[in-house]
């Protein structure tokens, strides 16, 4: 035991020579190595510990979730320096949509489409068609054969909307076509109701030509592609397919002439217009069948009032939509519809103080215009009253 440990003290000198030697060499051979590579500042990425952290975790529980033989995206902060140095800035466009001024303009997308696609396969083989025109229903299931016939008049290049207003749905199966339609469901609305809320122009805006129609329509003259052509040739924004002269009429204008193809102008009993070129002498079509452009509808969507569900008093003012509305508003002659006065709507409503459910509906129709009249020209009197108060 003493000579081992007098040879143990013997050699301490000589082995923290050696270590002292050792870790000199190591720190040079340090320091050459680190020269070698390029300096990176941490700080530039301006990012948080915090948010470091939470990128981690999200990162690694993304990479242990994706399957094998799949290649993980590359970590967020892997980018290259010039990438970092982007992300460090804040992005502001004003000329984005409202809202969305945050976002990279090359990933906002402002407008959708009612195209239905599947949930399988890649998004971009997702459509074999691109209908150019949308057409709306409102209706009930009772009515079910009328709009069977209706349907079939507008082809593929129209996508079919029906709004539901009795809660019947499934059962319209029971056509080919309606397992390829767009179904909305909520009872008792009209389709003015329904229009505010699911036809906003930025979702429309794929279609050149939206028809909104009521459900008591009879279309045995009726083809939707020689209307679109008529309507194109003859520059219509607005516009409704003439009616059977001897079914219903309420409107001279909107009667069927059956020498031309198109009307845009008409003579109405004395008084009823005050110059040729305003309702209902000319710039008006009625509405249980309007047409409206991508421009037009864009306009009278915002000038529908969300609490006037029934529309009255909406063909009157649609003309200032357009311009000039005398030659833009018209009806379709040679495309004619008949109006079978089905009185499905007035019987969504309640019977109150004994009155039939139809007449709680009338009168709620004629106190909407009363009110959308004294709107609008409120409306127009306090934007002119601004415009002159600020040119003084």
């Amino acid at each position: 035991m003493g000579i081992f440990t007098r040879s143990t003290v013997s050699r301490k000198p000589n082995e923290s020579m050696r270590l002292i030697v050792t870790t000199f060499v190591g720190v040079v051979f340090g320091f050459l190595i680190g020269l070698s590579f390029p300096k990176l500042s941490l700080t530039k990425f301006n990012i948080s510990s915090g948010i470091l952290t939470t990128i981690d975790i999200k990162y690694t529980e993304y990479t242990n979730s994706v399957p094998s033989g799949s290649t993980p995206l590359q970590h967020p902060i892997d980018n290259n320096r010039s990438s970092a140095n982007a992300t460090s800035k804040k992005i502001w466009v004003p000329s984005n949509p409202r809202g969305a001024e945050r976002l990279p303009p090359g990933i906002v997308k402002a407008e959708s489409d009612l195209y239905l696609r599947r949930l399988w396969g890649k998004p971009n083989e997702d459509l074999t068609s691109t209908p150019k025109y949308l057409v709306t229903f409102t209706v009930g299931y009772n009515q079910r054969k009328n709009i069977d016939a209706a349907v079939k008049k507008f082809s593929g290049n129209f996508t079919i909307l029906l709004f539901h207003y009795d809660g019947q749905t499934t059962e319209w199966d029971e056509f080919e076509w309606s397992k390829q339609a767009i179904h909305v469901s909520v009872r008792r609305q009209t389709k003015w109701w329904y229009a505010k809320r699911f036809l906003h122009p930025d979702i429309v805006a794929p279609y050149d030509y939206i028809f909104i129609w009521d459900e008591d329509l009879g279309v045995e003259h009726f083809n939707a592609e020689e209307y679109i052509k008529l309507v194109r040739k003859h520059g219509l924004e607005i516009s409704q397919p003439g009616l059977e002269p001897n079914k219903g009429l309420t409107w001279q204008m909107t009667k069927r002439r059956g020498d031309r193809e198109v009307h845009k102008e008409t003579e109405e009993k004395p008084g009823w217009c005050n110059h040729p070129h305003v309702p209902p002498c000319a710039a008006f079509v009625e509405i249980m069948a309007p047409v409206f452009s991508r421009d037009a509808w864009r306009c009278v969507w915002h000038m529908i009032q969300n609490d006037l569900v029934h529309g009255w008093g909406l063909d009157f003012a649609l003309r200032k939509c357009v311009e000039p509305a005398h030659e833009k508003i018209g009806v379709v002659d040679a495309q004619w519809i008949v109006h079978q006065s089905v009185p499905s709507l007035g019987n969504q409503g309640e019977s109150q103080n004994g009155k039939a459910p139809w007449q709680g509906v009338r009168e709620r129709c004629k106190k909407e215009w009363t009110i959308f009249q004294t709107r609008f020209s409120r409306a127009e009197r306090s934007y002119y009253k601004a415009i002159n108060s600020t040119s003084h």
